[in-house]
């Protein structure tokens, strides 16, 4: 049977991999001279409570893999009992929404935000997970969230993936509507044509435009 201290092993593989991978785009962002932090209109666009609710979350996250990094004694009381071979699966998960995030990133380029924003000249992505996906990144996010709760085997964890997929869904009609007003019937053909955060079943891939 593994260790715990593999499992944490894991884990670490899992936050290192994530957050190289946030900084390297994050970087090619700034150097093509886009913003990253939101503008007020960003916020008024997700909605101040949402947007506060995700800034508190991202703080709070931040806080508990330190207390994560510490290990304290009392950890052990919030340990849910998973089965070893259940956290390996999340780790192979972890592992897997980590590649289908980085495809996605690059998909996107200069696009990608993590606000409600679009950039100047913002171009409709309909290429790489695009093609059969409208939101292939939140797809992503979703399975990584899983992924730590899983390799965890840590209730705040659970609780925080449960989070994070309901807060993410419900800020998706918001984007799909800022899609709308900027391009227009291109994105809701597109929409027609496209799953939210999966393929549509027996959907025609959707091409460049």
């Amino acid at each position: 049977m593994a260790t715990e201290s593999a499992f944490r092993a894991a884990f670490w593989i899992l936050l290192g991999g994530v957050l190289a991978m946030r900084v390297y785009f994050a970087v090619q962002i700034r150097r093509a001279g886009e913003r990253l932090m939101p503008d007020r209109e960003a916020v008024e666009r997700e909605g101040r409570g949402a947007f506060a609710v995700r800034v508190a979350s991202g703080l709070f996250l931040g806080g508990w893999l330190v207390l994560y990094a510490i290990d304290p004694r009392w950890m052990a009381r919030l340990s849910v009992p998973f089965p070893s071979w259940l956290r390996w699966a999340g780790f192979a998960l972890g592992l897997v929404s980590l590649g289908f995030w980085t495809w996605t990133q690059v998909a996107l380029g200069r696009q990608w935000s993590p606000q409600l924003q679009l950039r100047e000249r913002h171009q409709l992505v309909t290429t790489g997970p695009y093609a059969r996906i409208r939101h292939p990144l939140y797809t992503a996010m979703f399975g990584y969230s899983a992924s730590l709760a899983l390799v965890t085997a840590n209730w705040v964890f659970l609780a925080f993936a449960v989070l994070a997929i309901v807060a993410t869904t419900a800020r998706v009609p918001r984007e799909e509507k800022m899609m709308i007003d900027e391009f227009g019937e291109d994105y809701e053909a597109y929409m027609r044509r496209s799953g939210r955060f999966f393929p549509r079943l027996g959907g025609p891939t959707v091409t460049s435009t």
